[in-house]
């Protein structure tokens, strides 16, 4: 059973429109991981002789004991950031006589074989090969080793409660994030020494294999929460258990005012407000619209004036970039139904420039108050929303022509990576750096307000040709049209 499995899944990614399409970002994910596993070689190769030479009269294993507390809380966060459960597309085999237990089972045990636990190894093999060779007892470098694997898997299984739990509410992260700082805080400032602990732990079963029982007890618990967690939401109506809620009704009568785009206008406004995704976008808003703070105030900035173009493109295009991205993926439910209808697409696409156009200047209105830390940081943002409308509008558009893959409207926003392919990852460089030359290079050569002139003029110029542009991105939109309503089709 578990070999159909494995060729259901090889023929899905295989066959997915994901993957034709998307053979550049597999070949630079490749280099990535391959980088990865460069970097974790070279830490467990040489992180022996570098704790031996920090700490000459202390036992190297003993020193790296007391940092696993870091590493166990760093990976955590970042698998909850990042990790999901790999899932098949596993609706259709309930209809089979299949037992629930070997699919539960074989998603449990794919989620094992993840790249976040195979990533270690690299690190830990190495360094318990060097234990041996540094005339450690054998059974203490193989006992940590095992040790460390549980420990991974652990974590792993871990991250899945947590995120199963944390699944149901909006900004869901926040709870993690208050919890992992309280640790971090009280052991940080030995009010509880938490790594000592860990360490005093990790000492006693290198000591006394026996104890190894005690973890692995806790990996085969968490296990089988996670079993029963899946358990109970594998049925083939589950996804017909939805949430009962009053419905509500808006008419946005001001919206006629704009014309042939208004009912496209009227239905983004009815998604935002009404769906999980991307009301949950509408509330990071307020991270963004603070993002100022975290440089204005400090004196290393203060004479890194390129470095505010980054953040006023940020602060004023935050709502643009998030919505912007995903077009028009947010619409890929029913996509196919849009586009049977008899609409044109240049229409469907002011709405959408012009719903962002609006964001910009609220966005630049709210971020008035950053005049406290100078002039210059109002003038920016105002170049940067000018930037902004006339050129980064239009390469999120563009960029959308070339979106693949599907939306799931009722998931939080926070850290989803749903619908998230080459084009997001890529479409950030001319979004937020490409501003920055503009105006380093006039600013470094001319003056403040030369580089700022260079990007209101930018802005001024791509708002002149917004019909040429939006006709030119049309026509890319209507040669992508079915291709992206095949790939809309498919669960990615």
């Amino acid at each position: 059973m578990i070999k159909h499995f494995i060729n259901f899944e090889w023929k899905q990614f295989f066959r997915s429109s994901y993957w034709q399409k998307s053979i550049a970002l597999n070949i630079l994910m490749a280099f990535l991981a391959l980088y990865f596993i460069l970097v974790f070689l070279a830490l467990g190769v040489g992180l022996y002789p570098i704790l031996k030479k920090l700490f000459p009269e202390s036992d190297p294993l003993i020193i790296l004991n007391g940092f696993l507390f870091y590493w166990f809380l760093g990976d955590l966060l970042m698998r909850f950031f990042l990790q999901k459960l790999p899932v098949m597309n596993i609706k259709p085999l309930l209809v089979l006589p299949l037992k629930r237990s070997k699919i539960l089972h074989y998603v449990l045990g794919k989620s094992g074989l993840s790249f976040f636990n195979f990533l270690p190894l690299f690190a830990i093999i190495p360094f318990g090969a060097i234990l041996i060779f540094e005339d450690y007892n054998v059974t203490t470098a193989i006992v940590w080793m095992l040790l460390m694997v549980v420990c991974t898997l652990i974590i792993n299984f871990s991250n899945f409660i947590i995120e199963a739990k944390s699944a149901e509410t909006e900004l869901s992260f926040l709870p993690l994030i208050v919890i992992a700082s309280v640790v971090f805080s009280l052991n940080y400032f030995e009010i509880v020494s938490l790594s000592t602990l860990l360490s005093k732990g990790i000492n006693a079963i290198t000591a006394n294999p026996v104890l190894l029982l005690i973890p692995l007890a806790i990996l085969i618990a968490l296990y089988y929460m996670n079993y029963e967690i899946l358990k109970k939401k594998l049925y083939v109506d589950g996804s017909l258990k939805a949430k009962a809620n009053t419905a509500t009704t808006t008419d946005l009568a001001w919206t006629r005012r704009f014309g042939d785009i208004a009912p496209f206008l009227q239905l983004d406004l009815k998604l935002l407000w009404r769906n999980k995704r991307p009301r949950s976008s509408i509330f990071i808003l307020i991270i963004g619209l603070l993002y100022g703070l975290f440089f204005y105030p400090n004196p290393i900035y203060k004479e890194m004036v390129p470095m505010f173009v980054f953040v006023g493109i940020f602060v004023t295009g935050n709502f643009m970039i998030n919505f912007g991205q995903f077009i028009p993926a947010w619409d890929s439910g029913y996509y196919k139904l849009l586009m049977s209808q008899n609409v044109k697409y240049k229409e469907y696409l002011n709405s959408k420039y012009s719903l962002m156009l609006m964001s910009a200047i609220v966005m630049f209105i709210l971020s008035i108050p950053y005049v406290y830390f100078g002039w210059r940081i109002l003038v920016i943002h105002f170049a940067a929303m000018i930037y902004n409308i006339g050129i980064n509008i239009y390469v999120l558009l563009y960029a959308g022509s070339f979106n693949r893959k599907k939306i799931d409207l009722s998931k939080r926003a926070a850290f989803n990576y749903q619908g998230t392919g080459a084009v997001q990852w890529l479409v950030g460089f001319p979004l937020l750096f490409v501003p920055m030359i503009f105006f380093y290079l006039p600013y470094k050569f001319i003056s403040f307000e030369a580089g700022v002139a260079t990007l209101i003029v930018l802005g001024v110029i791509g708002i002149v040709f917004h019909q040429k542009l939006m006709s030119i991105i049309s026509k890319k939109y209507l040669k992508s049209k079915y291709k992206m309503i095949s790939a809309f089709e498919q669960n990615n």
